[in-house]
């Protein structure tokens, strides 16, 4: 059994090396370029001293003038094979492989035989994965070197088909394949009609199955692969690398020609040499890569109109390119790929023309806008339309809302990592709420409401309008919103040290909290709520004044957020429920009974947000016989029995500040006065609170003239003399 030289290589897009008729010299002075109607461009040669010897003797090649045309051939003379063609652009070569065979007489008597291999070692080329591995027979085994394939078959496909098991089957090579051998099964149950069995490295896409090929001795090599079968390699130099960047290239750096550069071998170690841009040629010779006269070619072929564009212009060729020069009268069109006209008028001609062109632009502009204006309404989608994305877009244009952003769905997706687990912030009355991300790494809370019915989607557009334009340093911002959506969603900044909730009652180590910055919390929520209930374009109702709806940033500033929630929709008494259950312990007690909310339910709900800061106990707490207790309720029930001091938190509780909260209970007997007409105004309670501010802040500093400030950074402000006097009131 006699091994043969394979060398494997894929011919896709395969560009062959020009012929001698191109003028450009392929290989060396005085060496033949051709061997039949094969060209052997350098480093392959024909002949002593021809070839590229010093990087790899294997590039020599032997024509073999008995055939008609002449055939070359390389490799060991014991084992060469055919060349078919030589790429240098690629790096390949296409050569004539063998096919490895067994034919039987009986199932397990073998009369002729051939095992088809190769050995690479020490030669520039490496097998392509491209190339497939095949079996051809039915019922059979092939193997190929360490690693096993397999392909059974019982059934003959039609003509024609690819090799996918039935008649014959395939499989890729693996990778850096330099030695192997085809091996075949060594019995048969099919011999009396299929007599021979076939394995063979080949080009990808070369074979296709015939029923005849099965029949005959040896019929598959007789009438298809009389000389072999195509199988293509890649070769590089591979005793040596580019050089790096500014490094002296080796002694025996193969680009030599001027105009070439190398490139890494895609397949295994080594490089190849390319010309450069605008040049051809062979970049292993000297003086190899020429230059391509574009304009020529464009005069000898239309495609390379296409490839070279020079419309009404001059091609001028230049070493590596070309430029196109303009006629007179004739101006660049700004591409370097053509020309055209330009206008001669007078200056005063020219001046009217302008101006006219001006008018004729503007009124154009006009007109396309409100043309794209009515093409941009009709081409909104059903849910855009339905959530009144049109009325905000015209707001946004009017400049009425400059502070909001419509986002897609898409971004807000991508910014929740499609609304995750992880992301989650919260589940408020009204929906839940993430925390995401945006494309600017901005980090912002993005509410997805729920289910809101067909009649509120104008209204809620409104609210938009009106939210976007509040503006107040403890209210958290509306930046934006997303209506491509059945149930639209709100974005609003993020605050990242959590809700008051979690600051008064987390489960983490108890954290004192002095009075006045639980005073400057109260102070700065009751400021929030008043600028929405007075100082805004419309008034807008909390509707769900609680501890979780007021956020710390990191200097423990209050954010009041979750607002405005209540008039996305109108409110049923199946809606009243949901809200109840909700916000259990906040509830206005004339809002349930009369299932509407008006300004001071926010006040009433804001009085047990007071009793929280000012107890530590949350609005429905467990009592010390692990009962639930409303803080309201038990609030009440201690100051009718003159108990303050017992339901107070223990760390605010000192006589020197008494005074100011007795004042603060007071406040909050008021706020939560069960007729809402008794109650006092968020800006009543503001100004309050703000009184109370000054109180503390006076009677600790005259207590404790030298006292450092608490790390929290409240800011302190001095408070008149007679201020305990106004808080009688």
């Amino acid at each position: 059994m006699e091994e043969a030289l394979i060398l494997l290589v894929l011919i896709t897009f395969m560009v062959t090396v020009p012929d001698t008729s191109s003028g450009l010299a392929i290989s060396l002075p005085g060496c033949p370029d051709k061997c039949g109607n094969v060209s052997i461009p350098y480093p392959f040669g024909i002949g002593d001293g021809c070839a590229a010897g010093n990087l790899n003797r294997y590039f020599a090649v032997t024509c073999k003038d008995s055939f008609q045309p002449p055939r070359p051939m390389i490799g060991d003379p014991s084992s060469a094979v055919e060349v078919i063609d030589i790429s240098l652009e690629h790096g390949e070569v296409r050569v004539y492989g063998d096919v490895s065979y067994y034919c039987f007489t009986s199932n397990t008597t073998i009369s002729d035989n051939n095992t088809a291999g190769f050995s690479l070692e020490n030669t520039p080329f490496i097998p392509s994965t491209r190339n497939r591995f095949m079996a051809i027979g039915c019922n059979t085994l092939g193997l190929i070197g360490g690693n096993t394939h397999t392909a059974t078959q019982t059934f003959i496909t039609s003509d024609g088909a690819p090799c996918t098991g039935m008649g014959c089957c395939e499989t890729t090579i693996s990778p850096n394949l330099t030695n192997f051998a085809a091996l075949l099964y060594n019995q048969s149950s099919v011999w009396s009609f299929n007599p021979c069995f076939y394995s063979m490295v080949v080009e990808d896409g070369w074979y296709s199955f015939r029923r005849q090929d099965l029949v005959g001795h040896l019929g598959f090599i007789k009438e298809r692969a009389k000389r072999g079968v195509p199988v293509v390699g890649d070769w590089a130099i591979r005793n040596g690398s580019c050089p790096k960047d500014g490094a002296k290239a080796p002694k025996d750096y193969a680009c030599v020609s001027t105009n070439s550069y190398c490139v890494s071998a895609s397949n295994g170690p080594g490089y190849l040499c390319n010309c450069s841009q605008g040049y051809e040629g062979n970049p292993y010779l000297s003086g190899g890569c020429q230059d391509i006269d574009e304009c020529k070619l464009r005069k000898q072929d239309l495609k390379y109109k296409e490839l070279y564009p020079c419309e009404n212009g001059v091609c001028h060729n230049t070493q590596g390119g070309y430029i196109c020069k303009c006629r007179i009268g004739t101006r660049s069109d700004g591409t370097n790929s053509g020309c055209q006209p330009v206008l001669r008028q007078a200056e005063q001609v020219a001046i009217g023309l302008c101006a006219g062109a001006v008018v004729v632009v503007s009124l154009t502009c006009l007109l396309v806008m409100k043309l794209q204006r009515n093409k941009h309404r009709r081409e909104k989608d059903d849910y855009f339309k339905q959530n009144g994305g049109l009325k905000l877009y015209d707001e946004m244009r009017s400049r009425q809302v400059d502070t909001i952003h419509i986002l897609t769905e898409k971004e807000i997706k991508k910014a929740t990592d499609n609304f995750s687990e992880g992301h989650v912030l919260g589940c408020g009355g009204h929906g839940m709420v993430y925390r995401g991300t945006l494309h600017d790494n901005k980090e912002v809370a993005i509410k997805k409401s729920k289910i809101i019915n067909d009649d509120s989607r104008e209204e809620f557009v409104n609210e938009i309008i009106v939210l976007s334009q509040i503006n107040h340093r403890n209210i958290v911002r509306l930046l934006g919103c997303c209506l491509e959506v059945d149930v639209p969603m709100l974005v609003y900044e993020f605050i990242s040290n959590g809700t008051l909730f979690e600051f008064l009652h987390g489960t983490d180590a108890r954290i004192p909290i002095p009075l006045d910055l639980r005073l400057n919390i109260a102070t700065q929520s009751a400021e929030a709520l008043a600028y929405i209930h007075s100082s805004t374009s419309r008034t807008i109702l909390h509707g769900d004044v609680k501890s979780l709806n007021i956020l710390l940033d990191n200097e423990y500033n209050a954010k009041v957020s979750d607002f405005g929630a209540s008039a996305l929709k109108p409110m049923d008494k199946n809606d009243f429920i949901m809200l109840i259950q909700g916000t259990l312990g906040y509830i206005d007690p004339e809002s349930f009974v009369s299932h509407r909310l008006t300004d001071k339910s926010d006040v009433y709900s804001f009085g047990v947000v007071l009793l929280e800061i000012m107890t530590r106990k949350k609005a429905i707490y467990i009592d010390s016989s692990n009962e639930q207790k409303a803080l309201s309720y038990t609030f009440i029930l201690m100051i009718d029995q003159n108990k303050l001091r017992d339901i107070l938190d223990t760390e605010i509780v000192d006589d020197e500040v008494m005074i100011v909260l007795e004042k603060l209970a007071q406040l909050v007997m008021h706020c939560l006065s069960p007729k809402g007409d008794e109650r006092p105004t968020m800006k009543e309670v503001a100004e309050r609170l703000q009184m109370l501010r000054r109180l503390q802040t006076q009677l600790v500093t005259k207590a404790n003239p030298i006292q450092e400030h608490y790390s929290y950074r409240v800011p302190l402000v001095s408070v008149p003399s007679d201020e305990t006097g106004m808080l009688e009131d």
